[in-house]
């Protein structure tokens, strides 16, 4: 296996639930290593077919037997890939071998085929295949909690720990996507309060999200010193922004805020958080004594 860190070697594995999710919590960071030369790779577990429409104009593509909004989150998933330079996508199994489970506790959990329902070992055996192929050094996904507890994140981190076991070794370095406590109190902060009808479109700095009182309500975060790595990838938060928009029918953005279904404004940010669950810690490079590189301590 070539293990050189220098960004020809270098191979990233980013495994998600829906389209979308890449876009908010890796765009920057996979839009930076893309940038420099790095092999990134995105596995989608899902297609999103229960995803909360946002437009008016798209709320035809609600979900039914003909599956069109998942049809249609592929193009959107694709044009999001185009915008930060990531040219290997795949569907984990094929695109619709599982889909969306919608969220904790609602009725679609059960139904047959949805990815929470699936079977670790198989499907984790199809990431297998891919890492077998791109032999990735770094592997990036949720923590146990899926970030913010939907079932079909915390499975992507179930398979992807199950498929990071099996590769005996091949992955070097295992990542959880991380918000530190600080950071979101930092953002929450510049989000402008809501103004005029919540309903309405957002126009100018965020007017027309909800505003969030406190970190507290909101179902991510963690504490600061849970984090170990922190990505500057600013250079590339308007690729970020950009990817956000490629899925309209979820994310409304208004840079450089955005909102999803539930109409809370969010500041998009140019710095990504991880947490190394599995491998080799590399020097305290960053802000806060954090790795600065996934690819640390890999020489």
């Amino acid at each position: 296996m070539d293990q050189r860190s220098d960004h020809r070697g270098r191979r990233l594995l980013l495994v998600h639930a829906h389209p979308d999710d890449e876009s908010i919590g890796t765009g920057g960071t996979m839009a930076r290593y893309a940038a420099e030369g790095a092999a990134v790779t995105l596995v989608t577990c899902t297609l999103g077919e229960l995803g909360e429409i946002i437009p008016p104009e798209l709320a035809h593509l609600a979900h039914d037997r003909e599956n069109r909004l998942g049809e249609h989150r592929i193009g959107e998933l694709a044009a999001a890939c185009a915008a930060l330079g990531v040219s290997d996508h795949r569907f984990l199994g094929g695109p619709g071998r599982w889909h969306d489970s919608g969220m904790m506790g609602t009725p679609s959990n059960e139904w047959p085929g949805a990815f929470w329902r699936a079977d670790v070992d198989e499907a984790a055996a199809a990431l297998l295949a891919v890492i077998s192929e791109v032999r990735p050094q770094v592997l990036v996904t949720y923590d146990a909690n899926g970030f913010y507890g939907h079932p079909d994140h915390i499975q992507a981190h179930r398979v992807a720990w199950r498929a990071f076991e099996m590769a005996g070794g091949l992955v070097r370095k295992f990542y959880a996507t991380a918000m530190p406590r600080s950071a979101l109190a930092e953002a929450m902060a510049l989000t402008r309060p809501a103004g005029g009808d919540p309903a309405a479109a957002p126009a100018g700095g965020g007017a027309g999200f909800l505003a969030v009182e406190s970190v507290d309500d909101l179902p991510f975060g963690v504490p600061d010193e849970q984090v170990t790595t922190e990505i500057d990838a600013t250079a590339y938060l308007d690729a970020k922004l950009a990817a956000m928009r490629a899925h309209a029918s979820q994310i409304a953005v208004d840079s450089p805020f955005f909102a999803l279904s539930d109409r809370v404004g969010r500041r998009a940010l140019g710095r990504e958080y991880y947490t190394l669950l599995a491998g080799p810690r590399g020097p305290a490079s960053g802000p806060g004594g954090r790795e600065d590189d996934l690819f640390a301590g890999l020489d």
